[in-house]
C-alpha cells in the first residue's frame, strides 16, 4: 500500500477529524500510486494518521474511511457503515423512509450522497474513490434498506473535478420518474428523474416544522375578535370582524404569509398544515410553481394559497412600493454564492432580498430566511441581515437560529458541513 507523508507545519486538520487530504498538505508520497486506491496518510516522520483513497488528479487529493490501521476497505467495511447510518436515521429522523440516509463525510463515507424516497433510493456519486467501488455499495443498500430500485443522479459538474463523467441512469431494480412521500405529516410527489439536486431538500425538514408557532394568534391585528353573538336564535361565541360581521372562515386567526423561491411548495405546506389563512406562494420558474400546486392540491390547501411566478427580487421591491405586507415573510433562496469569489455579489443578494423582505413584514411579524451557501459565513449572514435591518429602519430579535436537519449530521473539524444557515426574526420599526 502506497504511503502519503504530510508536510510537518500543516495545520492539524486531520487530527481535528477534517476528512479531506490537500495536495498543498502532502509532502511525498512513497510507493506506487493507482488512482482511487487506498493509502496511508503518515505523518512526516511515517507514523499512521489514518487511510482512504487517493486521486491525483484531484486538489483533494485523498479522502479518509478509516483512522484503525488494521480495517480492511472491502464490502464489509461499506456494509457496516451503511448499516451504522440507517441505524442512525432509524433513531433521530421522525420518518427514515424519506430522509437522506448517506451524508457522505459525515457518514465516513466520502464522496458517496444517499437520499431515500420509500422505496426508491438516489445515489450521487462525487469522488472517482466510491466510483470504483460501485459494486460493493449497490450490494450493500440492497442488504441494508432493500429497495424496490436504485436511481444513480450523476448530473453534477463537481465529479469532473474527480476525472468522472456526468450522466443518470438505474442502477438496480424499477425505478419510477416520480416518487410520493410524507415529511411532517405532509405528502409530496419528488420527481427523482429531473428534480433539483436528488428531487428533493431534506436539510430543511425541522426547519419548516419550526414555523409553526407564527402561523397562529393573527385574528386580532386583522381587525377580528371573539365575541357572543346570536345566531339563529342562539347565543354563540364567534369570530367578528370590526364592522360586527361574523366571520366563517375557520382559519380566520391564521397569517398572511408571503414565501418567495417556494420550490416544491414545501413552506407554504407547513404554513397551511399549522394555520395560515393565506399564502403567496412565489417562484421565478413556472415547474416549480407546477409541482408547488400539485403538492399543495394533494394536501387539500389549495383554497388557501395564491401562486404567483415572478423574479423574487423584483417582486419584493414592488410590493414593497406598492406598500403591501404580510404577517410572516418566508425567503429561501438558492445558494448565491458557489465560490469564494462570489461572496461579495452573495451579499447584495442577501441583503437586498432580507431588506425589502422586512419592509414587507407588518410591525410585530416574521421575517424566516435561509442561506445555504457555505461560503457564506454564519457571522457573514447575519451581518448583512444587521445591516439590511439598519437600513430598513427594522429592529430584529432572533427567535431560532438553526442548521441542518438531523439526517445531516455534522463533523466537528469539518467546517464545510455547516453550509446551511436558518433564522426566524421578529421585525419591530425603529421609530
Amino acid at each position: 500500500m502506497a504511503k502519503v507523508l504530510l508536510n510537518q507545519h500543516r495545520k492539524k486538520r486531520l487530527e481535528a477529524g477534517h476528512p479531506w487530504i490537500f495536495q498543498s498538505e502532502v509532502l511525498e508520497i512513497q510507493g506506487e500510486v493507482v488512482p482511487g486506491e487506498i493509502v496511508e496518510v503518515t505523518n512526516h516522520k511515517g507514523h499512521f494518521l489514518a487511510k482512504g483513497y487517493i486521486n491525483p488528479a484531484s486538489q483533494m487529493i485523498v479522502r479518509i474511511l478509516s483512522y484503525d490501521p488494521k480495517e480492511d476497505i472491502d464490502y464489509s467495511f461499506f456494509l457496516r457503515k451503511i448499516r451504522q447510518a440507517a441505524e442512525f436515521r432509524t433513531r433521530f429522523v421522525d420518518n427514515p423512509r424519506a430522509c437522506r440516509v448517506i451524508y457522505g463525510e459525515a457518514d465516513f463515507l466520502p464522496g458517496l450522497i444517499v437520499d431515500r424516497y420509500e422505496d426508491i433510493l438516489v445515489v450521487q456519486v462525487l469522488s472517482l474513490g466510491m466510483e470504483k467501488r460501485m459494486e460493493w455499495i449497490r450490494d450493500a443498500l440492497v442488504e441494508v434498506f432493500a429497495p424496490a430500485g436504485i436511481y444513480l443522479r450523476n448530473d453534477v459538474p463537481v465529479r469532473k473535478l474527480e476525472g468522472l463523467a456526468e450522466g443518470k441512469e438505474v442502477l438496480y431494480g424499477e425505478c419510477p420518474r416520480e416518487v410520493l412521500i410524507e415529511e411532517n405529516g405532509l405528502k409530496y410527489y419528488v420527481d427523482i428523474v429531473e428534480g433539483q439536486k436528488t428531487g428533493f431538500f431534506y436539510d430543511q425538514r425541522e426547519n419548516r416544522a419550526s414555523i409553526a408557532p407564527l402561523m397562529k394568534g393573527w385574528g386580532e391585528k386583522h381587525g377580528i375578535t371573539l365575541q357572543t353573538i346570536e345566531v339563529d336564535g342562539e347565543q354563540k361565541l364567534m369570530p367578528v370582524d370590526k364592522r360586527g360581521k361574523a366571520i366563517k372562515n375557520p382559519f380566520w386567526d391564521g397569517a398572511e404569509v408571503l414565501e418567495c423561491f417556494t420550490h416544491t411548495g414545501s413552506f407554504t405546506l407547513n404554513a397551511c398544515k399549522h394555520g395560515a389563512k393565506k399564502v403567496t406562494a412565489l417562484d421565478i420558474s413556472e415547474h416549480a410553481i407546477e409541482t408547488a400546486k400539485r403538492n399543495i392540491t394533494l394536501n387539500g390547501f389549495l383554497h388557501r394559497v395564491d401562486f404567483v411566478v415572478a423574479n423574487a427580487f423584483d417582486y419584493l421591491r414592488e410590493n414593497v412600493e406598492a406598500g403591501k405586507s404580510w404577517d410572516v415573510v418566508i425567503l429561501d433562496p438558492p445558494a448565491f454564492a458557489k465560490s469564494r469569489g462570489a461572496v461579495k455579489g452573495a451579499c447584495r443578494g442577501y441583503k437586498d432580498i432580507n431588506l425589502n423582505g422586512m419592509k414587507l413584514v407588518r410591525p410585530g411579524g416574521f421575517l424566516v430566511t435561509a442561506s445555504c451557501s457555505y461560503h457564506m459565513s454564519p457571522e457573514l449572514f447575519l451581518e448583512t441581515i444587521q445591516e439590511a435591518a439598519v437600513d430598513a429602519k427594522k429592529i430584529l430579535r432572533l427567535i431560532e437560529w438553526r442548521g441542518a436537519g438531523k439526517d445531516h449530521p455534522q463533523i466537528s473539524g469539518a467546517d464545510e458541513a455547516h453550509y446551511l444557515k436558518f433564522a426566524i426574526f421578529e421585525v419591530r420599526d425603529r421609530k
